[in-house]
């Protein structure tokens, strides 16, 4: 027996990695543009930000950088339970280019974060397919990542992710809702479901207090996969948001805009209102997703409780001009979203009223 002692003994495969970083390269360049600079073997992702008017539809005359990192919580707990690992990646680009998008930026590029207990190239490669199918939906490129294989820190099935996006907004156009005021209409964009918020309480409920198992088929949920519900990957609205404000290249419609993430309605809504003015909600304005009701009732939660929670239906919110409200709406479904006026703008002292 050799007196040697090797890396993989320890718990991390070189060998491994390079098996995974061949099987996700495909995935990874389906989410290439003009602007990415291909490098092979790499130590840094590249990405032009030059203006060549044969391949770029824009010029930024002054380009302001928008960056954020976000991750997708304990959902990835669940998605090693069901040991579908195809979905969370969108998520995780979710949550990071909704999130600039509501400075009215365009995301430019991601890179991802993986880290695992032990390395296994197929369940890698699942993940990553997940994140460039995010890119795309987003259209930003996937231009690197980095995979840790952590045996030391991270128990057996063990994984989390996090995701960095960089986007551009032209200064004179960056959206921070400075411009709201009373009489504003405030529009809510349908959510998939739970998108990647409040999964402490709702693993907490559907396990511990229901005693539900994943793939349980319950008669609330109309006999969907209860599974397949949580894992719902949360709505990217990108490509709505970033076509709608591009049609309004003179006048300042949309005053404010949300990404409805932890703390709901009531908590990221204040986060674009002036310190006089209220968001006066209707709650009834909208449908929600089955899985809220089911969530509430299994708990028992507290409505308010829920609200705080959850996005309970609506996933983004634009507060617009009155004038503009109808035909900003129409703008949206036709780009395939679900839009609700939800509510107004009063005078108020920066909160969120439900009603």
């Amino acid at each position: 027996m050799s007196k040697f002692i090797s890396y993989e003994q320890s718990g991390v495969s070189i060998d491994a990695n390079d098996r995974m970083v061949e099987r996700i390269y495909s995935a990874v360049a389906s989410t290439f543009g003009p602007r990415v600079i291909e490098l092979a073997n790499g130590f840094a992702g590249l990405f032009r930000l030059d203006y060549d008017e044969r391949l770029f539809k824009r010029n930024y005359k002054t380009p302001v950088l928008v960056a954020c990192t976000d991750g997708v919580g304990s959902k990835v707990q669940l998605a090693a339970v069901m040991k579908k690992f195809d979905t969370v990646g969108i998520d995780l680009v979710a949550m990071n280019v909704n999130d600039m998008l509501v400075l009215g930026a365009e995301p430019l590029f991601f890179l991802d974060y993986l880290a695992v207990h032990k390395l296994e190239p197929n369940v890698v490669a699942e993940l990553v397919k997940g994140v460039a199918a995010g890119c795309r939906q987003a259209d930003c490129a996937l231009i690197g990542g980095e995979t840790a294989e952590m045996p030391d820190t991270y128990t057996e099935g063990d994984l989390d992710m996090a995701g960095f996006a960089v986007g551009v907004v032209e200064r004179k156009k960056i959206i921070t809702g400075e411009d709201v005021r009373k009489g504003d209409v405030i529009l809510g964009l349908a959510s998939s479901g739970l998108h990647s918020n409040g999964y402490t309480l709702a693993r907490n409920i559907c396990f511990k207090q229901a005693r539900l198992e994943m793939t349980d088929l319950p008669d609330e949920l109309g006999g969907a996969v209860l599974g397949d519900v949580l894992l719902e990957p949360t709505r990217i609205y990108v490509r709505s948001i970033v076509k709608l404000l591009s049609q309004y290249k003179v006048k300042r419609i949309v005053h404010g805009m949300a990404h409805i993430t932890g703390s709901g309605l009531p908590g990221n809504i204040p986060r674009i209102l002036p310190k006089d003015c209220n968001a006066v909600i209707r709650k009834s304005s909208w449908p929600a997703p089955k899985v809220f009701s089911f969530l509430q009732a299994k708990g028992p939660v507290e409505e308010e409780e829920m609200f705080r929670v959850f996005n309970m239906g609506i996933g983004f919110v634009l507060i617009v001009a009155e004038d503009f409200a109808d035909s900003i709406a129409r703008k949206l479904r036709k780009s395939g979203e679900k839009v609700y006026k939800i509510g107004r703008v009063t005078t108020g002292t920066g909160k969120v009223i439900l009603k």
